[in-house]
């Protein structure tokens, strides 16, 4: 997956964001009690601690908790170094725009996250049970492990654990990589499925012009569009038009019986390679077969070329239109042909 431009200039600044955590605190620890009302910190640093240590040894010495020291943490000897290779990953991640490494960068956030959440639990319930029993003050079976996220009572004490500003800096860093590494998946996924729609749609549009191109069919007539093939003329007078399509599918069209049959005389397109002979019916102006077609031959019909020819689709129609003309010679489509 190759991320875009926008992800990898965002993931690059929210990895370098990370070097501001080698000077700020990352977790925190408030005590609040009467004798204290301002309250007593601890701050826990990538390699250090700060804040009222001395004030915090000295109470917690009188109920047998070990001395806090900067000693008792040999996580301060390589959380530096740790922090230092998620950033060179994330950065990893940004310069190559490599979807494989932005996932790993933001697995081991959550990894790194975890760890130090169990790293932490571990430090606070060995710190708040296993005490001097020779300490002054003595409650029996009481522990003083202090919470590992949130408030608890301790006595007459309330404290708080907590993120402090290099925590949330990795929070952040974290979960702005896992929207990023969700947006690049989905996006990427939905150009995938567009690509494949797209091949799809070549592939159904190729298939059926090839389909097309090899199934020879008729064609409407645009009449006031369409030119004779054989005259050159416009194709105006629905009643008369006519139509020739060859096997590969060529449609030659015509405004008169005229026209198509001194074409078929020039033997450009033989009977072999013709699919369709159409006429259209001269009532309702669609095109039909002219070998089941029925003529009438009559001189008031005045055909846009002379042939003074209709064709009907059935017998019925042509006898009651031959009436009307008060006669007229009735035709086949041989002796259609064999007339001009």
């Amino acid at each position: 997956m190759k991320l875009s431009n926008t992800t990898r200039l965002i993931l690059g600044v929210a990895s370098l964001s990370l070097i501001a955590t080698f000077f700020v605190p990352l977790w925190q620890i408030m005590l609040w009690a009467p004798q204290y009302p301002e309250g007593l910190e601890m701050k826990i640093w990538h390699n250090n601690l700060s804040g009222s240590i001395d004030i915090i040894n000295g109470l917690n010495h009188y109920i047998g908790m070990k001395h806090i020291s900067v000693e008792m943490f040999p996580e301060f000897g390589y959380i530096g170094w740790l922090i230092g290779f998620l950033m060179l990953v994330g950065l990893a991640a940004a310069v190559f725009g490599s979807g494989r490494i932005l996932f790993f960068f933001t697995l081991l956030s959550y990894v790194y996250g975890f760890a130090a959440l169990y790293d932490f639990w571990s430090w606070g319930y060995d710190y708040g049970h296993n005490l001097d029993p020779n300490a002054a003050i003595k409650v029996p079976d009481m522990s003083y492990q202090p919470p590992l996220i949130g408030y608890k009572n301790l006595l007459n004490f309330t404290s708080y654990s907590g993120p402090d500003t290099g925590a949330w800096i990795i929070i952040v860093a974290c979960l702005l990589a896992t929207v990023l590494w969700w947006w690049e998946f989905f996006k990427n996924r939905k150009i995938q499925r567009s690509r494949t729609g797209l091949t799809a749609v070549v592939i159904a549009v190729f298939t059926a012009t090839t389909f097309t191109a090899c199934t020879p069919a008729p064609e409407p007539i645009r009449y006031g569009e369409d030119n004779c093939f054989f005259c050159k003329m416009t194709l105006t007078d629905k009643r008369y038009g006519a139509e020739l399509v060859t096997q590969k599918g060529k449609v030659y069209k015509f405004d008169d019986l005229n026209c198509l049959v001194n074409f078929l005389k020039t033997g450009e397109v033989t009977p072999e390679n013709t699919a369709f002979t159409l006429a259209t019916d001269f009532k309702t102006g669609q095109l039909i077969d002219v070998q089941q077609g029925f003529f009438l031959s009559n001189e008031a019909l005045k055909s846009p070329m002379r042939a003074d020819i209709a064709c009907f689709t059935d017998q019925a129609h042509r006898n009651a239109f031959k009436c009307e003309l008060f006669g007229g010679g009735e035709m086949n489509w041989q002796e259609v042909k064999a007339g001009f």
